[in-house]
Protein backbone atom coordinates (compact mmCIF):
# COMPACT_ATOMS: atom_id res chain seq x y z
CA UNK A 1 0.00 0.00 0.00
CA UNK A 2 1.14 3.57 -0.60
CA UNK A 3 0.53 6.42 1.76
CA UNK A 4 -2.34 8.82 1.09
CA UNK A 5 -1.59 12.22 -0.36
CA UNK A 6 0.14 14.71 1.89
CA UNK A 7 1.39 18.20 1.07
CA UNK A 8 4.97 18.09 -0.12
CA UNK A 9 5.52 21.66 -1.32
CA UNK A 10 6.99 23.00 1.92
CA UNK A 11 10.71 23.89 1.83
CA UNK A 12 13.14 21.15 2.76
CA UNK A 13 14.05 22.09 6.33
CA UNK A 14 16.22 19.85 8.47
CA UNK A 15 15.59 20.21 12.21
CA UNK A 16 18.33 20.76 14.76
CA UNK A 17 18.73 18.35 17.67
CA UNK A 18 18.67 20.32 20.91
CA UNK A 19 18.68 19.57 24.65
CA UNK A 20 16.85 21.56 27.32
CA UNK A 21 17.61 21.25 31.06
CA UNK A 22 14.75 19.68 33.04
CA UNK A 23 14.45 17.87 36.36
CA UNK A 24 16.82 14.90 36.34
CA UNK A 25 18.70 15.73 33.15
CA UNK A 26 18.05 17.09 29.68
CA UNK A 27 14.97 16.84 27.47
CA UNK A 28 15.73 16.07 23.82
CA UNK A 29 13.84 18.02 21.18
CA UNK A 30 13.82 18.86 17.49
CA UNK A 31 14.00 22.53 16.55
CA UNK A 32 12.98 24.10 13.26
CA UNK A 33 14.19 27.70 13.05
CA UNK A 34 12.21 30.75 11.99
CA UNK A 35 13.36 32.93 9.11
CA UNK A 36 13.28 36.13 11.18
CA UNK A 37 13.62 37.11 14.84
CA UNK A 38 10.47 37.68 16.84
CA UNK A 39 8.51 34.94 15.05
CA UNK A 40 5.77 33.15 17.00
CA UNK A 41 6.61 29.87 18.71
CA UNK A 42 4.83 26.53 18.19
CA UNK A 43 5.58 23.74 20.66
CA UNK A 44 4.34 20.32 19.49
CA UNK A 45 3.79 17.51 22.02
CA UNK A 46 3.44 13.88 20.88
CA UNK A 47 1.39 10.97 22.23
CA UNK A 48 1.94 8.11 24.64
CA UNK A 49 4.29 5.91 22.58
CA UNK A 50 5.39 8.57 20.10
CA UNK A 51 8.37 10.84 19.59
CA UNK A 52 9.15 14.26 18.17
CA UNK A 53 9.36 13.09 14.54
CA UNK A 54 5.63 12.36 14.44
CA UNK A 55 5.27 16.13 13.86
CA UNK A 56 7.64 16.45 10.91
CA UNK A 57 5.01 17.24 8.21
CA UNK A 58 3.30 19.81 10.47
CA UNK A 59 6.64 21.31 11.50
CA UNK A 60 7.72 21.76 7.87
CA UNK A 61 4.44 23.54 7.14
CA UNK A 62 5.04 26.00 10.00
CA UNK A 63 8.82 26.37 10.01
CA UNK A 64 10.15 29.66 8.73
CA UNK A 65 7.11 31.62 9.84
CA UNK A 66 7.37 30.03 13.31
CA UNK A 67 10.03 28.77 15.64
CA UNK A 68 8.92 25.14 15.96
CA UNK A 69 9.97 22.87 18.82
CA UNK A 70 8.94 19.23 19.26
CA UNK A 71 10.23 17.43 22.36
CA UNK A 72 10.73 13.74 22.92
CA UNK A 73 8.79 13.35 26.15
CA UNK A 74 10.47 11.81 29.18
CA UNK A 75 10.77 8.05 28.60
CA UNK A 76 10.58 8.25 24.78
CA UNK A 77 12.89 8.77 21.82
CA UNK A 78 16.15 10.49 22.73
CA UNK A 79 14.68 11.41 26.14
CA UNK A 80 14.27 7.73 27.06
CA UNK A 81 17.16 7.97 29.51
CA UNK A 82 15.48 10.70 31.58
CA UNK A 83 14.40 9.09 34.87
CA UNK A 84 10.95 9.19 36.38
CA UNK A 85 8.74 10.23 37.90
CA UNK A 86 6.50 10.03 34.85
CA UNK A 87 2.90 11.15 34.61
CA UNK A 88 1.05 14.04 32.98
CA UNK A 89 2.10 16.55 35.63
CA UNK A 90 5.77 15.64 35.20
CA UNK A 91 5.47 16.11 31.43
CA UNK A 92 3.73 19.46 31.98
CA UNK A 93 6.68 20.58 34.10
CA UNK A 94 9.09 19.50 31.34
CA UNK A 95 7.10 21.33 28.65
CA UNK A 96 6.97 24.43 30.84
CA UNK A 97 10.77 24.31 31.18
CA UNK A 98 10.96 24.09 27.38
CA UNK A 99 8.63 27.08 26.98
CA UNK A 100 10.69 29.15 29.41
CA UNK A 101 13.88 28.12 27.62
CA UNK A 102 12.50 29.71 24.46
CA UNK A 103 11.38 32.84 26.26
CA UNK A 104 7.65 32.22 26.11
CA UNK A 105 5.63 34.80 28.02
CA UNK A 106 2.08 36.11 27.71
CA UNK A 107 2.91 39.81 27.87
CA UNK A 108 1.51 42.49 25.61
CA UNK A 109 3.63 42.65 22.49
CA UNK A 110 5.41 39.35 23.15
CA UNK A 111 5.82 36.83 20.38
CA UNK A 112 2.79 34.55 20.37
CA UNK A 113 3.29 31.04 21.73
CA UNK A 114 0.97 28.19 20.73
CA UNK A 115 1.04 24.79 22.43
CA UNK A 116 -0.14 21.82 20.38
CA UNK A 117 -0.76 18.36 21.81
CA UNK A 118 -1.66 15.12 20.04
CA UNK A 119 -3.39 12.23 21.86
CA UNK A 120 -1.77 11.99 25.32
CA UNK A 121 0.10 15.15 24.39
CA UNK A 122 -3.27 16.90 24.46
CA UNK A 123 -3.56 16.13 28.17
CA UNK A 124 -0.01 17.35 28.71
CA UNK A 125 -0.98 20.54 26.87
CA UNK A 126 -4.08 21.22 28.97
CA UNK A 127 -2.18 20.45 32.19
CA UNK A 128 0.58 22.84 31.12
CA UNK A 129 -1.83 25.59 30.06
CA UNK A 130 -3.92 25.47 33.24
CA UNK A 131 -0.95 24.86 35.53
CA UNK A 132 2.76 25.69 35.42
CA UNK A 133 2.62 27.27 31.95
CA UNK A 134 -0.48 29.34 32.63
CA UNK A 135 1.23 32.69 31.99
CA UNK A 136 3.27 31.57 28.99
CA UNK A 137 0.75 30.73 26.26
CA UNK A 138 -1.46 32.54 23.78
CA UNK A 139 -3.31 29.60 22.28
CA UNK A 140 -3.88 25.86 22.52
CA UNK A 141 -4.51 23.28 19.79
CA UNK A 142 -5.60 19.78 20.84
CA UNK A 143 -5.30 17.08 18.18
CA UNK A 144 -7.46 14.04 18.91
CA UNK A 145 -6.69 14.25 22.61
CA UNK A 146 -6.87 16.31 25.78
CA UNK A 147 -10.50 15.45 26.58
CA UNK A 148 -11.85 12.28 28.18
CA UNK A 149 -11.23 9.16 26.10
CA UNK A 150 -13.72 6.29 26.03
CA UNK A 151 -12.53 3.67 28.54
CA UNK A 152 -13.40 -0.05 28.47
CA UNK A 153 -15.67 -0.62 31.49
CA UNK A 154 -14.55 -2.70 34.45
CA UNK A 155 -11.04 -3.33 33.14
CA UNK A 156 -7.73 -2.98 35.00
CA UNK A 157 -5.04 -0.64 33.70
CA UNK A 158 -3.13 -3.21 31.66
CA UNK A 159 -6.33 -4.35 29.95
CA UNK A 160 -7.35 -0.74 29.30
CA UNK A 161 -4.00 0.04 27.68
CA UNK A 162 -4.06 -3.12 25.58
CA UNK A 163 -7.61 -2.45 24.37
CA UNK A 164 -7.01 1.23 23.69
CA UNK A 165 -3.52 1.29 22.21
CA UNK A 166 -3.70 -2.01 20.36
CA UNK A 167 -0.66 -3.05 18.29
CA UNK A 168 1.41 0.06 19.06
CA UNK A 169 1.78 -1.23 22.61
CA UNK A 170 2.90 -4.69 21.50
CA UNK A 171 6.20 -3.51 20.04
CA UNK A 172 7.46 -2.25 23.40
CA UNK A 173 9.83 -4.74 25.00
CA UNK A 174 10.29 -6.94 21.92
CA UNK A 175 13.39 -7.02 19.74
CA UNK A 176 13.80 -6.88 15.96
CA UNK A 177 16.72 -8.40 14.03
CA UNK A 178 16.96 -5.54 11.52
CA UNK A 179 15.15 -2.53 10.05
CA UNK A 180 13.33 -4.68 7.51
CA UNK A 181 11.68 -6.52 10.39
CA UNK A 182 10.75 -3.18 11.96
CA UNK A 183 9.21 -2.03 8.69
CA UNK A 184 7.26 -5.27 8.36
CA UNK A 185 5.90 -4.87 11.87
CA UNK A 186 4.64 -1.34 11.21
CA UNK A 187 3.29 -2.35 7.79
CA UNK A 188 0.91 -4.79 9.49
CA UNK A 189 -0.60 -2.07 11.69
CA UNK A 190 -4.21 -1.38 10.59
CA UNK A 191 -3.84 2.41 10.71
CA UNK A 192 -0.11 3.01 10.32
CA UNK A 193 0.50 0.41 7.61
CA UNK A 194 -0.47 2.66 4.68
CA UNK A 195 2.19 5.15 5.77
CA UNK A 196 5.11 2.77 6.19
CA UNK A 197 6.98 3.99 3.09
CA UNK A 198 6.29 7.69 3.53
CA UNK A 199 9.72 9.31 4.14
CA UNK A 200 8.50 11.61 6.90
CA UNK A 201 6.77 8.77 8.74
CA UNK A 202 9.78 6.50 8.29
CA UNK A 203 11.76 9.07 10.26
CA UNK A 204 9.23 8.70 13.07
CA UNK A 205 9.59 4.91 13.07
CA UNK A 206 13.40 5.12 13.08
CA UNK A 207 13.54 7.62 15.94
CA UNK A 208 11.65 5.09 18.02
CA UNK A 209 14.52 2.60 17.73
CA UNK A 210 17.42 1.96 20.07
CA UNK A 211 20.00 -0.81 20.26
CA UNK A 212 21.85 -2.44 17.38
CA UNK A 213 21.10 -5.30 15.01
CA UNK A 214 20.10 -8.02 15.73
CA UNK A 215 18.56 -6.53 18.87
CA UNK A 216 16.75 -3.39 17.82
CA UNK A 217 13.90 -2.34 20.07
CA UNK A 218 11.61 0.58 20.83
CA UNK A 219 13.18 3.27 23.00
CA UNK A 220 9.86 3.74 24.83
CA UNK A 221 10.15 2.94 28.54
CA UNK A 222 7.32 0.54 29.52
CA UNK A 223 6.88 2.09 32.96
CA UNK A 224 6.42 5.51 31.39
CA UNK A 225 3.56 4.21 29.26
CA UNK A 226 1.95 2.49 32.22
CA UNK A 227 2.12 5.54 34.51
CA UNK A 228 1.04 7.98 31.79
CA UNK A 229 -1.71 5.66 30.60
CA UNK A 230 -3.04 5.38 34.13
CA UNK A 231 -3.26 9.16 34.25
CA UNK A 232 -4.99 9.49 30.88
CA UNK A 233 -7.54 6.73 31.30
CA UNK A 234 -8.11 6.42 35.04
CA UNK A 235 -7.11 9.66 36.77
CA UNK A 236 -10.04 12.07 36.64
CA UNK A 237 -7.88 14.88 38.00
CA UNK A 238 -6.04 14.92 34.67
CA UNK A 239 -9.32 15.89 32.98
CA UNK A 240 -9.91 18.93 35.19
CA UNK A 241 -7.50 21.38 33.45
CA UNK A 242 -9.55 21.29 30.23
CA UNK A 243 -12.37 23.03 32.10
CA UNK A 244 -10.22 25.95 33.26
CA UNK A 245 -8.02 26.89 30.32
CA UNK A 246 -6.69 30.47 30.37
CA UNK A 247 -6.47 30.73 26.57
CA UNK A 248 -8.72 29.82 23.62
CA UNK A 249 -8.49 26.20 22.48
CA UNK A 250 -9.39 24.20 19.39
CA UNK A 251 -9.97 20.43 19.32
CA UNK A 252 -9.20 18.82 15.96
CA UNK A 253 -10.81 15.39 16.01
CA UNK A 254 -10.30 12.47 13.64
CA UNK A 255 -13.22 10.46 12.32
CA UNK A 256 -11.44 7.13 12.91
CA UNK A 257 -9.60 5.73 15.90
CA UNK A 258 -6.19 4.29 16.83
CA UNK A 259 -6.77 1.17 14.78
CA UNK A 260 -8.67 2.88 11.96
CA UNK A 261 -12.05 2.03 13.45
CA UNK A 262 -15.27 4.06 13.39
CA UNK A 263 -16.16 5.83 15.56
CA UNK A 264 -12.86 7.27 16.65
CA UNK A 265 -11.97 8.59 20.09
CA UNK A 266 -14.49 11.38 19.61
CA UNK A 267 -17.66 11.84 17.63
CA UNK A 268 -20.43 14.44 17.63
CA UNK A 269 -22.45 12.62 20.28
CA UNK A 270 -19.50 12.21 22.63
CA UNK A 271 -18.36 15.79 22.12
CA UNK A 272 -21.83 17.10 22.93
CA UNK A 273 -21.48 15.54 26.39
CA UNK A 274 -18.08 17.04 27.25
CA UNK A 275 -19.10 20.64 27.98
CA UNK A 276 -16.92 22.21 25.32
CA UNK A 277 -18.88 25.47 25.12
CA UNK A 278 -18.44 26.17 28.80
CA UNK A 279 -14.74 25.34 28.55
CA UNK A 280 -14.21 27.59 25.52
CA UNK A 281 -13.02 24.73 23.32
CA UNK A 282 -14.05 24.78 19.66
CA UNK A 283 -14.33 21.29 18.07
CA UNK A 284 -13.38 20.88 14.41
CA UNK A 285 -13.75 17.57 12.57
CA UNK A 286 -10.88 16.55 10.30
CA UNK A 287 -12.65 14.27 7.82
CA UNK A 288 -11.26 11.02 6.47
CA UNK A 289 -8.43 10.80 9.01
CA UNK A 290 -7.60 8.40 11.81
CA UNK A 291 -5.80 9.02 15.09
CA UNK A 292 -2.41 9.01 13.35
CA UNK A 293 -3.06 10.27 9.83
CA UNK A 294 -4.58 13.43 11.31
CA UNK A 295 -0.92 14.50 11.59
CA UNK A 296 0.17 13.32 8.14
CA UNK A 297 -2.67 13.42 5.59
CA UNK A 298 -3.10 16.59 3.54
CA UNK A 299 -6.28 17.64 5.31
CA UNK A 300 -4.77 16.85 8.71
CA UNK A 301 -1.57 18.85 8.20
CA UNK A 302 -3.58 21.77 6.83
CA UNK A 303 -6.05 21.65 9.74
CA UNK A 304 -3.26 21.73 12.34
CA UNK A 305 -1.36 24.42 10.46
CA UNK A 306 -4.47 26.61 10.10
CA UNK A 307 -5.37 26.22 13.77
CA UNK A 308 -1.84 27.13 14.92
CA UNK A 309 -1.67 30.15 12.64
CA UNK A 310 -5.10 31.34 13.79
CA UNK A 311 -4.15 30.92 17.45
CA UNK A 312 -0.93 32.86 16.96
CA UNK A 313 -2.68 35.66 15.09
CA UNK A 314 -5.39 36.06 17.73
CA UNK A 315 -2.84 36.00 20.54
CA UNK A 316 -0.36 38.48 19.10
Amino acid sequence: MTSPDRPDDAPDRTPEEIRVPVHGGELAALYWAADAPGAPIAVLVHGITGNAMVWEPVARALAGDFEVVAPDLRGRGLSADLPGPYGIEAHADDVTALLRHFGAVRDAGAQATVLVGHSMGGFVATMTAAGPGRDLLHGLVLVDGGLAFPTPPGADLDAVLAASLGPTLNRIGRTFPDRDAVRAWWAAHPALGPWVDDPAVTGYFLRDLTGTEPELRSAVVPEAVRVDGGDVFLNERVLEPAAELPVPAVLLWATRGMQGQVPGLYDEVRLSQLGLDAAGIVPVEVPDTDHYSVLWATQGVEAVEDAVRAAAASGS
